[in-house]
């Protein structure tokens, strides 16, 4: 299946020569036939000599609708380019062929329409050398030129035949099982619900799929599967459809949205690109100009970070980041526009290099224009690992193929290879792997002996740092945390205490001798007194806070409450007679307690309470009785 799109100058008989061909009036809209001019995007289909049958989109030629002629022709697999014999090349036929070869649309042909309004047959010769020269450093350079005359039917079959003959040298469409449709049109059908239509790339569809809409993320799921009128069971990437959406309103959907399975992309708001400057541009590309950026159906306003220099000059290529402002579905090798918002123009285009960079890169850094140059060359292994030393965070394999289109099996062998020869390192078996390239692992472990050996230093009497507050130092999330550590732990950078501390192996906590002493003191007071014992204030009058929160970290002492503490021992004691009673009384009270150790209601309470604190026993009234039976908690 194949998608053509037409292109060219407003009122050169685009929707004329496409409702010759097809029998179908791509003008739906009645504004469309009140002005005798196509606004937004139409739609046809056309039955080949072939056999075939392909999708035609007709697109606006009016410069006020250049933004919803894009809509239509960033999928398509050929043009029809309209240039009419009675008025030749025009503005729009330029900024359209400009375009599409930005696009890189992959072949096409030139209809010469209007032939009967030419002159004389002269005229026609010189139209088509001129058009020859105007194409001639474009994707179009090559292509057939077809004078028409929609209105007489003179050349249709030709033009039928010869565009045959161009999609039949094309390769069928990839089914790499990662659909993706642009919408370009929504709409209800009474009965069915909402409906969409786009051009399917990567993959294939069938009924009963669930599907998402990005960027909002709702998903919905596949009631029905239309093409060229025809209800389908599925459709393979190529293929102009109509997807009849169930759990979706339409208002929930708009053009310039994306369906494809739920969780294979991620949204972004940041993208790397190649960007070549029209020649006809009409001023420089300046750092941090506001631009409009256009892809499949899409449409976001976003800033142009030039990544060398302060301009970039009509007639170059450069490389940009684009902070969108609105986050976008993008995949690499996507193609792209970009024009100025006002006054309105068409000033470059070009690819997608990194969808989804991991930060906002600093400007003029012959290292970041190297790693793009090598996504740019496209070996996927170059580009797999590229993509993962793109970023300090840990990846999944899921990750990397979102990340750079490629299927899992070959992502998965081109990490094994890396992790093999020291290029990368894994945090975590198993078919999704956790894996960060060599660099990354070597800088966050080098910055997590910093954050312990300043801990360290500045506690030294602390039996390490505790995770929450090692996570925010580090900067990382929760994931990448509990990602990260246990492979510190495993390679004997960090131990990890009991008591769920980090810290250094060659940490030791050493006392002083009058800290020692002081400690002495405490245990005797504790010893003195272990169910009613000294409380926090007491503590800290005796060996000062540094040394008390020691003896908390390393579970010398066990703190219950803000002024409760017992030793290790006694508390472990309580907690097991606490366990006994619950056992065979069914309940625990504050009498209880104070009566069976000799105590008094602050201490009693205080460990009753904190259990309730840890889930494992709740108040009813005023006894505790079992909530969770976790008692590995209380140790």
């Amino acid at each position: 299946m194949y998608v053509v799109g037409t292109a060219g100058h407003v009122d050169h008989g685009k929707s004329t020569l496409v409702r010759a061909l097809t029998g179908i009036d791509p003008d739906r809209l009645q504004e469309e036939k009140q002005r005798q001019m196509t606004i937004d995007l139409g739609f046809a289909w056309l039955p080949l000599p072939d056999g075939n049958t392909v999708g035609i989109i007709d697109v606006p030629g009016h410069r006020d609708f250049i933004e919803n002629m894009l809509a239509g022709v960033g999928a398509i697999d050929a043009v029809i380019f309209v240039v009419a014999a009675d008025e030749g090349v025009m503005p729009q036929t330029r900024e359209h062929l400009a375009i599409i070869d930005l696009l890189g649309v992959p072949t096409g042909l030139i209809a010469l329409t209007k032939i009967d309004l030419a002159p004389d047959p002269d005229w026609i010769e010189l139209l088509q050398l001129d058009l020859q020269e105007v194409v001639s450093n474009t994707v179009l350079k090559d292509a057939p030129i077809i004078p028409v005359s929609a209105r007489q039917g003179i050349g249709l079959e030709h033009l039928k035949t010869t565009l045959a003959s161009l999609l039949a040298t094309r390769p069928p469409a990839v089914d790499l099982g990662k659909p993706r449709l642009w919408v370009d049109r929504v709409f209800t059908v009474s009965g069915f619900g909402t409906v969409v239509t786009g051009t399917l790339l990567d993959g294939s569809l069938s009924l009963g799929q669930e599907l998402q809409v990005l960027p909002s993320r709702r998903v919905g799921r596949i009631r029905g599967l239309q093409s060229h009128n025809q209800r389908l069971d599925s459709v393979q990437p190529g293929t102009r459809v109509a997807v009849n959406l169930a759990g979706l309103d339409k208002t929930e959907i708009h053009r310039g949205d994306l369906l494809t399975l739920p969780d294979q992309i991620v949204p972004t708001q940041l993208v790397d690109v190649r960007f070549r400057h029209l020649p006809a541009s009409q001023r420089p590309l300046r750092h941090n100009a506001e631009v409009k950026f256009f892809t499949g159906s899409a449409e976001r306003i976003g800033i142009a970070r030039l990544l060398e220099g302060d301009t970039l000059m009509p007639d170059t290529e450069g490389w940009l980041q684009l902070e969108l402002r609105d986050d976008l579905p993008l995949r690499k090798g996507d193609r792209f526009i970009l024009r100025y918002p006002s006054p309105s123009e068409t000033i470059g285009g070009g690819t997608v290099i990194d969808p989804r960079p991991d930060r906002r890169w600093r400007r003029n850094r012959s290292d970041v224009i190297a790693r793009l140059e090598a996504l740019a060359r496209g070996n996927p292994e170059d580009v797999i690992l590229q993509t993962l030393q793109g970023t300090d965070k840990p990846q999944t394999i899921a990750d990397l193929s979102a990340a750079t289109g490629f299927e899992t099996a070959l992502v998965a062998r081109t990490v094994e290879h890396a992790v093999r020869t020291e290029r990368a390192v894994r945090l975590e078996a198993g078919d999704e792997g956790i894996v960060l390239s060599a660099n990354a692992a070597n800088s966050l472990r080098d910055r997590v002996i910093r954050s312990l050996t300043g801990f360290h230093k500045a506690e030294p009497l602390r039996l390490g740092i505790r995770s929450e507050m090692l996570r925010t130092q580090l900067g990382l999330g929760s994931a990448e945390f509990n990602a990260i550590m246990p492979w510190l732990v495993t390679i004997h950078v960090i131990v990890v205490h009991e008591s769920g501390h980090f810290a250094l192996p060659t940490h030791e906590v050493k006392p002083t001798k009058a800290q020692r002493a002081a400690i002495d003191k405490l245990s005797a007071a504790f010893s003195a007194a272990p169910y009613s014992p000294p409380s926090v204030k007491d503590a800290v009058d005796l060996v000062g806070e540094d040394v008390l929160a020691a003896l908390i970290d390393n579970a010398t002492l066990r703190q219950v409450s803000p002024d409760v503490l017992f030793s290790a021992d006694v508390y472990a004691e309580l907690v097991t007679t606490v366990r006994q009673l619950l056992e065979t009384d069914g309940y625990v009270n504050v009498r209880m307690l104070r009566d069976r150790f000799a105590t008094s209601r602050k201490y009693a309470l205080g460990l009753l309470e904190h259990l309730n604190a840890l889930g494992i026993t709740k108040r009813n009234g005023d006894d505790h009785v079992i909530a969770s039976g976790e008692w590995e908690k209380a140790h």
